[in-house]
């Protein structure tokens, strides 16, 4: 599953970054400045790339196993600006093993 976990996190991060762009560089410029040259090609590459980031949480989500309405949240995550950076934190979380903190020493 950790192959599916990363797989996940790097298109999360991809697909997040793509929406903040596209979100706040150029719906400002295609509404505002009438320039839809930006909102032409970050629009059409985060369609592409929110396919391959659902197919991705589906594989994620069938290794771990999770619930229908886990995976439909997760999904819905690439839709709206920086949840999916949100979502990514917490689907490592759940997923990644817990590493075991040892204690520092004190300083004397």
């Amino acid at each position: 599953m950790g192959a599916a976990l990363t797989r996940y996190r790097v298109i999360a991060w991809i697909v997040g970054v793509a929406l903040a762009v596209l979100v706040l560089i150029g719906m400002p410029l295609k509404y505002a400045f009438d320039n839809p040259g930006v909102v032409a090609v970050v629009g059409t590459a985060h369609g592409w790339l929110y396919m391959v980031y659902l197919a991705a949480t589906f594989d994620l989500s069938r290794r771990a196993d999770w619930p229908l309405k886990r995976m439909l949240a997760v999904m819905l995550a690439g839709t709206v600006p920086f949840v999916s950076f949100y979502a990514e934190r917490r689907v490592t979380r759940w997923l990644a093993p817990a590493q075991p903190r040892t204690p520092e020493p004190v300083a004397g």
